[in-house]
């Protein structure tokens, strides 16, 4: 019996869900519980494993297809079953593949609305065909049991434009580029969901120089060399998304306050001593910064709230973010209720949270329903900084790092260690002089931590 494989829905608010890349082609032999593709969200990248065992008959969705929640992308079958679902059925998994109208797209014909026996094809294979107008059980596969390839799709010579543009599985700045340069499109490998030729891989064969040497393997972080281009795709176009939107979408605003945090890290220290030989986590500044934080809340807690099409919500609870830096990318993770928390019961969760998100295994719930953000760049050096909020936060602290300097200190100039913090705001539901104070009033707590306890 045949199952229908769902995109998932991960939480509460999630609508939609991008199929990021399939590990699994058509006809392979699948295991119950192996992963089969990665989704991407607005907030995470996550694998999502096959329901049942038996063979990946179909795939309804295309990788760098985004689709409603609980679309059905793909159907595994009993080895030896055929199914014979209609990409253009009542079914809801035809709603994703039916392409938007548009002047380069030729529209499909009548015969490829009307059932038919399954063919077998790749994944790209069949996203080219559909593009293009082609009957799949007009082309003769040569792939493993007969299976129609890409290469097979781009040999196919239909009837009718055989030359035209359209014909090729690129982006129109891809086409309009290689036009002007003279580069042959079937010259050129795509990089793009399904190998989609992109503007950036038409560069790259202009100047074959900055392109990665052959047989190399290319890496899942985008390069860095010197002259090449580096294509705005996955994680990395998701953040450039989010922060266009945070800035272009909210008033913000950003105060900095240099303080005195000779004391609290000397308490951290003391700590680190103390616990040392213990089963314990190794205590940070950003810990006793988040004890401070949920404190401080309580003397101004405008700064704990979101701003929704309701209104201003002013939380009660503390879900306290934290940036986290990934070789392709940020994710910011929350600690739930950081303000019931101990010291070490944050260090712990923390350091979890880290842990887990250089490994990518996040679930939707650790990255969702923040209130507050803590972004700590003290380790790159870094004096100050404006970081960008975290929608619908209201505010997001940047910690810089500790510098010894000369300071005056009950009177007398001697060297302290001094700190600046840096907090984001949005100016729509804070004014500047109540997010000042604020700052100030967190930036008295960490110079003398025991404060924090009052």
């Amino acid at each position: 019996m045949a199952t229908d494989v769902l995109m998932p829905k991960w939480g509460l608010t999630m609508k939609t869900g991008k199929l990021a890349r399939w590990f699994k082609a058509e006809g392979d032999r699948v295991a119950k519980g192996e992963v089969l593709f990665e989704v991407e969200t607005d907030k995470i990248t996550n694998s999502v494993e096959s329901p049942a065992g038996g063979i990946l008959a179909r795939i309804l969705v295309s990788a760098g297809q985004t689709v409603p929640v609980q679309t059905i992308v793909a159907v595994v079958a009993e080895p030896g079953e055929a199914p014979v679902q209609s990409a253009d059925s009542d079914q809801p998994a035809a709603t994703p593949l039916k392409p938007a109208p548009s002047a380069d797209k030729p529209k499909p014909d009548d015969r490829r609305r009307r059932a038919r026996p399954f063919v077998r094809a790749t994944p790209l294979a069949r996203r080219m065909a559909r593009e293009r107008g082609i009957d799949l059980a007009e082309i003769t596969g040569s792939g493993p049991h007969g299976r129609i390839t890409k290469a097979d799709v781009m040999a196919f010579q239909p009837p009718q434009d055989s030359t035209s543009d359209v014909l090729v599985n690129a982006s129109p700045g891809a086409v309009k580029t290689a036009r002007r340069a003279g580069i042959d499109l079937a010259q050129v490998a795509g990089s793009g969901p399904d190998g989609r030729i992109t503007k950036a891989d038409v560069l790259r064969a202009m100047h074959p120089s900055a392109a990665h040497p052959s047989g190399s393997t290319r890496s899942s972080a985008p390069s860095r060399t010197a002259g090449g281009v580096i294509p705005m795709d996955g994680i990395r176009q998701t953040i450039a998304d989010n922060m266009m939107t945070s800035l272009h979408n909210s008033a913000q605003l950003s105060v900095f306050v240099e303080f005195d945090t000779t004391a609290t890290h000397a308490l951290r220290d003391k700590i680190r001593s103390r616990y040392s030989q213990a089963d314990h986590p190794r205590i940070s500044f950003t810990d006793i910064a988040a004890m401070a934080l949920s404190r401080a809340f309580k003397d101004h807690p405008i700064m704990n709230s979101w701003l929704t099409n309701e209104g201003i919500v002013v939380h009660e609870h503390v879900n306290l973010g934290i940036a986290v830096a990934l070789p392709d990318g940020l994710v910011v993770p929350n600690i739930k209720n950081a303000h019931r928390k101990g010291l070490l019961e944050l260090a712990a969760e923390r350091r979890q949270l880290i842990r887990r998100a250089h490994r990518g295994t996040l679930t939707l719930d650790d990255v969702q329903g923040g209130t507050f953000t803590i972004s700590n760049v003290s380790m790159l050096g870094v004096d100050g900084f404006t970081p960008i909020l975290n929608p619908p936060e209201t505010g997001i602290l940047g910690i810089g790092r500790a510098v010894a300097k000369p300071a005056v200190y009950d009177g007398k100039i001697c060297i302290r260690t001094l700190m600046t913090l840096s907090l984001t705001f949005d100016h729509r539901v804070v004014d500047g002089a109540p997010a000042m104070q604020f700052l100030r009033t967190l930036a008295d707590y960490l110079e003398d931590p025991s404060m924090i306890l009052s």
